[in-house]
């Protein structure tokens, strides 16, 4: 039997600050580790044939926390594409950043530009990184865009209409989400695409999730009768 392979695979990455914790290292050490993750992760998604990756990396409501583990998480997101933006262009990943640019800074922007135009002729696997995303802000920008562009009302506005303006206009609605380190929610993550997505919920912090993790993923989703509300 063909091993069926999910086209969008999803990743909540929580966990790094209880792996460093639990090593008696800050918090942000976590964070370094799960760059390390990411690597393998993309590679593991690639070489299944899977044809999106998204990532949650950021959300509106990290703002929250402390200033100091913030600017960190910025400074490390910019040197990490750095140093894989090479890599990325090699092995055909094309990458795409979503979410609300506006609150990330010049910097930070420029950055994520510069590796999206230099990545675009990827055609191995698109890699998309949610960053200042939450599902909630992504509905409501899409209302205001369509009710801007349709001033006479919505009430003729279809479900695939209304799809175009949410930020992942033209991506797949994923098929599988997983998260890691234990925790079954989705914390206001995709709420509109992930309607009927498959979940798998491990307990294994994001800075140990690697290849074998992911494959065990992708094995638990094949199993899966996915009906979308019909009868098989």
């Amino acid at each position: 039997m063909e091993k069926r392979i999910p086209r969008h695979v999803s990743i909540i990455m929580d966990g790094n600050g209880r792996w460093a914790q639990a090593r008696g290292k800050r918090r942000v050490q976590g964070h370094v580790e799960g760059v390390e993750s990411v690597r393998a992760v993309v590679e593991a998604a690639a070489e299944e044939g899977v044809e999106y990756l998204s990532l949650y990396a950021f959300s509106e409501e990290n703002w929250t926390r402390p200033k100091e583990e913030v600017s960190f998480l910025m400074d490390l997101m910019v040197s990490s594409i750095e140093k894989e933006i090479g890599s990325f262009i090699e092995k055909g990943v094309k990458c795409v950043v979503l979410g609300n640019r506006a609150r990330l800074g010049e910097k930070i922007d420029a950055a994520l530009r510069s590796m999206e135009e230099r990545t675009a002729g990827g055609k191995r696997i698109t890699l998309i990184v949610f960053l200042s995303y939450s599902g909630r802000w992504d509905i409501l920008q899409a209302v205001k865009k369509a009710a801007a562009e349709h001033p006479e009302g919505l009430s003729a506005l279809t479900q695939e209409d209304f799809s175009e303006y949410l930020v992942t206009a033209g991506i797949p609605d994923p098929d599988l989400l997983i998260r890691t380190s234990g925790e079954q929610r989705i914390s206001n993550y995709l709420l509109w695409q992930s309607a009927y997505t498959e979940f798998v919920f491990t307990d294994v912090l994001w800075p140990d999730f690697r290849k074998a993790e992911f494959h065990k993923a992708l094995e638990e989703y094949a199993g899966r009768d996915r009906r979308f509300g019909k009868v098989k």
